[in-house]
């Protein structure tokens, strides 16, 4: 089970209510508990591969990290990495490798 998702609220509850209301309940409270369709494991993931083929970093990094709470092995982030390499770019695998490294470092 997907833990409750407050950092909506943290971040922008009183700059954007909705938004923050829409990141916390329907994103998180609703997308990701659905783990009978997917596993929080598999979101991580594959939410952990979009960013990094968008260059998001520092959205990266926190997905990361939820990703190793979600069970993610360091030796499946750099395999997700690899791979995205060469369909995402070189530059952008250098800079997760950068993040990862220090997330799975630990």
């Amino acid at each position: 089970m997907t833990k409750k998702q407050t950092a909506g609220r943290d971040a922008l509850g009183d700059f954007a209510p909705k938004f923050a209301e829409l990141n916390d309940d329907v994103l998180f409270g609703e997308v990701w508990s659905r783990e009978s369709k997917l596993s929080a494991r598999d979101r991580s993931m594959i939410t952990c591969a979009s960013l990094m083929s968008q260059g998001l970093f520092p959205q990266l990094e926190a997905h990361m990290k939820i990703a190793r709470q979600n069970g993610v092995t360091k030796d499946e982030m750099v395999e997700i990495i690899t791979q995205l390499a060469f369909y995402a770019g070189w530059p952008k695998a250098w800079s997760a490798f950068g993040i990862a490294k220090k997330i799975f470092d630990k």
